[in-house]
């Protein structure tokens, strides 16, 4: 079974020139891929593989709304299958975030605050 074809899923954000981010985090999933590639964290093989089994696993009747989700935990599993953060660590960021945005005015960029 081939995974989807992103082009092709009918709830794939687009305009007229195709596929578009609907929301920001969208943008910062896939730079975070690419720049992650960029460093030598994995081959775009190993990550076309990763996302394939994302979008597998979703199923024949995805409609691709969730595709950067597919992608964001596409993204976690490699991360965590090459060391690069623990699960644990995911969370507890994934926790942060969430946190910071409950915590963010509307219209406000959320910002998440490193502790040192």
């Amino acid at each position: 079974m081939n995974a989807p074809d992103p082009l092709t899923l009918p709830n794939l954000p687009r305009d007229e020139a195709g596929p578009v981010f609907a929301e920001p985090w969208q943008a910062q999933a896939f730079a975070l891929a690419l720049q992650l590639h960029a460093q030598g964290a994995f081959s775009w093989p190993e990550w076309a593989d990763a996302l394939s089994e994302r979008l597998k696993a979703a199923g024949p009747a995805d409609d691709g709304s969730r595709y950067y989700e597919h992608w964001l935990a596409a993204l976690e599993d490699l991360v965590t299958a090459k060391a690069l953060a623990s699960g644990p660590e995911l969370v507890a960021r994934r926790y942060a975030w969430e946190d910071a945005y409950r915590h963010t005015a509307h219209g406000r960029p959320v910002e998440l605050i490193r502790e040192l």
